[in-house]
């Protein structure tokens, strides 16, 4: 790949990973986001912002949103302005620069709501079910506006991303393994609910896979899961980091919350055929490298954690 990339959101879990792996492979990286240092910081929805850092470069991967379901919340017009203004800045300033970048938009499957058929592919009806599910449904609609208008935008689609300890702490993955490890107490927020956990190094793999794709030249590809294709219930998850923590941390079971989907796993088909693409970690390996991480990085690890099972 030589090709000069824009990652917004790089700051962030996704972001991080994906400006790791790229940069390992020789491609010269263009930071943005709000936690950002010096040229890197930035805010999406300053327009001219924008328009200054889409100017020189081959492609955008857009990952910066407000990226959590509690989140949106809580802020619901905070989450839209955000999501919705940040996507359509990035899209609309990409068509006036000469370079023309290609785009990649990062959605969720938040989009979904509740599928009527499991594993769901990316041709599943667009239903979601909270605000954040909405933004993201929004900004997909705006790139299949963007292609319409001849920009090569793409949209991927992600499901609960787990695997570095500079995560937020409170999501469910890290929020059982540092109270497994400490002996604690799990809370689970609906035991039967059921999710398909990836593993960041696999995500980022696969978004690297897409700007290959886009750099060649072709046309954008239609939407791509990034998933694992392994359903997991939140019960088993917590069963399993307390197996891996080999510690006597007890379960204690709330109902779920109103806002959250009670059940997806997603079909990675499209990612096999289009990308060759598939996961290497599955969720017991992907949880032995992170528990091992949380250890080194000596964090402090709290005893109880109240756990979200949103991306």
């Amino acid at each position: 790949m030589n090709h000069r990339v824009l990652i917004t959101g790089s700051s962030g879990l996704v972001g991080s990973a994906v400006a790791r792996t790229l940069e390992q492979r020789g491609v010269d990286v263009v930071r943005f986001d709000l936690r950002g240092h010096g040229d890197g910081q930035g805010d999406l929805c300053d327009r001219d912002r924008v328009a200054k850092a889409v100017a020189d470069v081959t492609g955008v991967i857009h990952l910066a949103a407000v990226s959590r379901v509690l989140w949106g919340e809580r802020d619901p017009d905070g989450c839209w302005a955000t999501n919705v203004g940040s996507t359509r800045n990035v899209l609309e300033l990409s068509t006036k620069t000469s370079a023309r970048p290609w785009v990649v938009f990062a959605s969720s499957r938040e989009v979904y709501g509740q599928p009527d058929v499991l594993p769901a592919n990316e041709t599943a009806p667009l239903r979601p079910v909270n605000i954040y599910g909405r933004s993201k449904a929004e900004g997909e609609r705006l790139v299949a506006e963007a292609r319409r208008a001849g920009v090569r935008a793409c949209t991927i689609r992600l499901s609960n991303v787990f695997g570095s300890v500079a995560d937020h702490p409170d999501r469910v993955v890290p929020a059982f393994l540092r109270s497994a490890q400490a002996s604690g107490e799990l809370r689970v927020d609906g035991a039967n609910h059921t999710f398909d956990f990836t593993f960041l190094d696999d995500v980022a793999r696969g978004i690297s896979s897409v700007a290959d794709l886009l750099d060649t030249g072709v046309a954008a590809p239609p939407p791509i899961h990034f998933v694992s294709g392994r359903a997991t219930t939140l019960g088993e998850l917590a069963a399993l980091a307390i197996e891996l923590a080999g510690t006597k941390a007890t379960v204690s079971h709330a109902p779920p919350r109103a806002f959250d989907v009670a059940r997806f796993v997603g079909d990675g088909a499209r990612a096999r055929q289009l990308l060759d693409w598939q996961p290497r970690v599955n969720l017991r390996e992907g949880l032995t490298r992170l528990l091992r991480a949380l250890r080194e990085e000596h964090e402090p690890i709290g005893a109880a954690a109240r756990t979200e099972a949103a991306q």
